[in-house]
């Protein structure tokens, strides 16, 4: 496969989930690693650029998470629908989620959790420690500290999805039902 990859500069790391993507957080440590779904992450701030995500106490993604102080943020493709559902569907606790899932992992730049291979963007986040918000609400504050878009849908600070339905974002609406980003409209004149 061509390597589509661009760094996305961090002061627009936010636009990779602004529109509010499905997510598979991967994790590692210790020689373990896990890779969960998400539907619950969106950006916080721009400088540093900052996101937040929930994530469950009783998911092993979590563990490795707290015990590491990092994580990956993927934002899965429409190809990709059965695998999030899969990842979504069992813990790691219990298998190995990569394998069962079918999913591939790859390396990050900048952190030692994996990237989810075949994704139209990643995140490499470390957590900033908020101990009541992680134990009170599950809530995660991280710092991106790399980004990454496959230029074939995101460029120039955009996503631009026509012409790669396969590659479309998505958006989690229950029951392991999913749906896609749609066409690009601007509202300026």
């Amino acid at each position: 496969m061509m390597n589509t990859l661009q760094d996305v500069p961090l002061a627009q790391a936010y636009r990779l989930l602004n529109h509010g993507p499905t997510v598979l957080v991967s994790s590692a440590h210790a020689g373990q690693q896990n890779v969960m779904a998400a539907a619950w992450a969106m950006p916080l701030d721009f400088d540093p650029p900052k996101i937040l995500v929930v994530i469950d106490k009783a998911t092993h993604t979590r563990k490795l998470m707290e015990a590491s102080g990092e994580f990956a943020l993927n934002v899965p493709c429409r190809y990709q629908a059965q695998a999030v559902v899969a990842a979504g569907s069992a813990s790691g606790a219990d298998c190995d989620k990569f394998a069962a899932s079918g999913l591939q992992a790859m390396p990050a730049q900048r952190i030692a959790a994996p990237l989810v291979q075949g994704c139209s963007a990643y995140l490499e986040c470390r957590i900033i420690q908020e101990p009541h918000n992680q134990q009170q609400y599950d809530l995660f504050i991280a710092e991106v500290v790399a980004a990454q878009a496959d230029s074939r849908v995101f460029s120039n600070g955009r996503w631009h999805f026509d012409g790669h339905d396969a590659l479309r974002s998505l958006h989690h609406v229950a029951g392991g039902h999913f749906f896609v980003s749609g066409d690009t409209v601007s509202g300026q004149t």
